[in-house]
């Protein structure tokens, strides 16, 4: 393999396991809309 092969393979690996960090990061700071409760009144009403 060529070496402008294994540098672009090794940023692309580090870039992938990046985006892969920041997604599960993301997903546990938030919870799921569905789980919330008495969603329909508080869409009705506007409260949160």
């Amino acid at each position: 393999m060529k070496k402008n092969k294994k540098v672009f393979l090794i940023v692309f690996v580090i870039f992938m396991l990046i985006m892969l960090w920041i997604g599960y990061d993301i997903s546990q700071r938030t919870t799921f809309p569905g789980s919330k409760g008495n969603l329909k009144e508080r869409i009705t009403t506007g409260e949160e």
